[in-house]
């Protein structure tokens, strides 16, 4: 893993308390975003529900953002992607966050070559289909694997 997340892109999947809501009252993705802009990481959040305007209220004292390559200086930024495949280009890892059935269906096959590599998958709802992410050269992290 990497030691620092200082200009790291990072895909957030999920930012909704829980899959098939709107709502982020109290989500556990806030914290987590906010820690990692604080550090310095760049985000590209994609949520099937929430929109952006309530990411931006939830997240209000960081700035908003579409990041390029090499843009930003380690500044912690964030946007909304509008898909999976959106998110996860070229970021150096992927983290779910929230429980949404697409995300147990992502064809990592297809997604993992538009990130950096070593690309790693946080999986922290243990909803991702961890071998196929392997397969397809990813680092795994799942949250109760043990690994």
């Amino acid at each position: 893993m990497f030691g620092t997340v200082t200009g790291k892109r990072l895909a957030v999947l999920g930012f909704a308390f829980k899959a098939d809501t709107n709502d982020t009252r109290e989500a556990p993705a806030i914290r987590i975003c906010k820690d990692l802009l604080e550090e310095g990481a760049q985000l590209a959040i994609y949520d099937p529900k929430v929109l952006e305007g309530q990411m931006h209220l939830d997240l209000a004292c960081f700035p908003v953002e579409i990041f390029k390559e090499g843009s930003l200086n380690g500044e912690g930024v964030w946007y909304k992607a509008d898909s999976p495949a959106e998110a996860v280009t070229q970021a150096d890892a992927v983290l779910i966050l929230t429980e949404w059935s697409i995300f147990a269906a992502l064809d990592w096959k297809e997604l993992a070559p538009l990130m950096r590599k070593p690309g790693w998958l946080f999986d922290t709802r243990s909803v991702a289909n961890l071998a196929m992410a392997r397969a397809a050269g990813l680092n795994v992290w799942c949250v109760g694997s043990g690994s």
